[in-house]
């Protein structure tokens, strides 16, 4: 490029106790680009943009905004030049309008808000960025994709010029995903930097003007988005050709024998802005996995709480093995063979403050415990950590390290080697995937279709329409605490579900 860089990143260095997490990092960000970063979990791509944003302060290396120094302590230091972040979990007041969220986050706010002066300009802004969304609305009644256009707006009302997006196709339906790249083509046309954190390649691969890829802290490589290819970038994400292989399938005989999981005309009562199950009927056959595809807060979670005894039925039964099972504690749940990957490890499956092995032994206590509870069979728990690794292909961490200090990918790991180390019989998983590089998300799929080939049932709950296909052998779309459709993958088209997953259309083939 002829141009200088909007901002330029060098020498940046960040450690954490145990991890180095950016080595010497250099990094250029130009006006009207879109900059994708790519890497493998614990890569530092996240930690980067952190330390642009103020949110970390960097060991050392500097900061260039227009060629000319700049220190950034804070994340009001980097909105005062300019630099804006969207997070993967909004920061919205819920019970607030669009108008009310966007002004608490403005510069030098009135004393006296002038409302209609404000709705107009967000309507402007929409209008021009394709950011459509109801200023008059509370944010609780709004999708995924429309809070997150209320982030957007929030940083170009604030006059953000580098938009720093991490993981933002993270709980988008396809059609959400074409209209986010939309915007991103608006904001380059006028100027703006773009910068996006992503493991999805064919999102790289469609809306990137240049990428680069981190490998253990480093840059591996920089390249303009017309060069890159799948292949080329995984290459520089791991240093190696592999590319992400088709998951072995093989033929189960499910037919005949009881349903590992069957739920009758099942609803449960709704909380606050939680949404309740509305008469749900689903069953799991042995050597099946059953997709679950919808938008973030239509019922997932509920689904799945109610698997495991989280939450209880209001109305309907719920049977396991062939056995009523409606009113089983958690504890009977688990010890049955229900393995649970949760969709926050971190905050429902890990305690961050104890060891990677403490939080592998916590996972079944009975199994480790020796003198009547009185001491733990570390070896014991070692040996099984490690060999639920190694079928992963996961690298092995210091066990000895506390969870916390991993990053969100590798506590995914560490969750996931955990909970199927033991060959469990059902697997409810949610979002198993999420936040995993191509290698580590390619072995995770690879071992549930492993479980799902020697008989196990799977309910996979997933954001990613393209691993619920590819895995599933039914799929059913949750809307609103209802089953809005169910079929095979086979049957219908990633754009039809994602049309059912909002409530925008329901198209033709689709089964009901």
């Amino acid at each position: 490029m002829n141009l200088p860089p909007l901002l330029a990143l060098r020498g940046i260095t960040k450690s954490f106790p145990g991890v180095l997490a950016n080595d010497h990092v250099n990094l250029e960000i130009y006006r009207s680009d879109v900059h994708a970063l790519l890497g493998e979990n614990g890569a530092g791509k996240s930690t980067l943009m952190k330390i642009l944003y103020g949110f970390y302060r960097a060991d050392s290396g500097e900061i260039l905004l227009n060629g000319q120094p700049i220190q950034i302590r804070s994340p009001h230091d980097a909105r005062q030049f300019r630099i804006g972040m969207v997070f993967q979990d909004f920061i919205q007041i819920p019970a607030f309008s669009v108008a009310e969220n966007i002004a608490l986050f403005l510069p030098n706010l009135p004393a006296i808000l002038d409302k209609a002066r404000l709705i107009k300009r967000i309507e402007e802004i929409s209008e021009r960025y394709c950011l459509q969304v109801d200023p008059t609305a509370p944010v609780w009644q709004l999708s995924v994709g429309e809070r997150q256009k209320v982030e957007v707006l929030k940083l170009l009302l604030a006059d953000a010029q580098t938009l720093i997006f991490d993981e933002p196709t993270r709980s988008l339906a396809p059609h959400e995903v074409e209209g986010l790249f939309r915007v991103f083509d608006n904001l380059r046309r006028d100027g703006y930097a773009v910068v996006f954190i992503t493991h999805k390649l064919k999102e790289v691969l469609a809306c990137a003007d240049r990428i680069t890829v981190m490998r253990r802290g480093q840059v591996a490589g920089t390249l303009s988005g017309s060069a890159a290819t799948e292949s080329g970038l995984i290459s520089l994400m791991f240093g190696t050709e592999a590319i992400e292989s088709a998951p072995n399938r093989s033929e189960t005989q499910g037919e005949g024998r009881y349903p590992i999981l069957e739920l009758k005309q099942v609803s449960t009562q709704g909380e606050g802005e939680a949404i309740g199950l509305q008469e749900i009927n689903l069953t799991i056959l042995p050597g099946e996995i059953v997709g679950v595809a919808g938008v973030s807060g239509n019922g997932q979670r509920e689904l799945g709480d109610v698997v495991l005894g989280l939450e209880r039925c209001s109305r309907g039964t719920k049977s396991l093995w062939g056995q009523a099972a409606t009113h089983w504690s958690i504890a009977q749940v688990r010890a049955s063979g229900v393995a649970f990957i949760p969709e926050d490890p971190l905050g429902m499956a890990a305690f961050p403050w104890l060891t990677v092995q403490e939080n592998m032994a916590l996972g079944d206590t009975r199994r480790y415990s020796r003198r009547g509870g009185l001491s733990m069979d570390w070896e014991n728990v070692r040996q099984d950590l490690e060999r639920s690794l190694n079928r992963l292909g996961f690298e092995i961490p210091p066990l000895d390290m506390p969870i916390g200090t991993l990053s969100g990918g590798n506590i995914q790991r560490m969750v996931l080697a955990r909970e199927m180390a033991h060959n469990p019989k059902l697997i409810v998983a949610f979002y198993p995937t999420r936040g995993l590089d191509v290698r580590s998300a390619g072995a995770a799929r690879e071992l549930l279709m492993a479980s799902r080939n020697r008989g196990a049932g799977v309910l996979l709950i997933s954001e990613d329409l393209g691993e619920l296909f590819s895995l599933s052998d039914r799929l059913v779309v949750l809307f609103r605490g209802r089953i809005v459709s169910t079929g095979t993958p086979q049957e219908t088209t990633m754009n039809e579900v994602g049309y059912l997953m909002t409530g925008s259309r329901k198209e033709p083939g689709v089964n009901g």
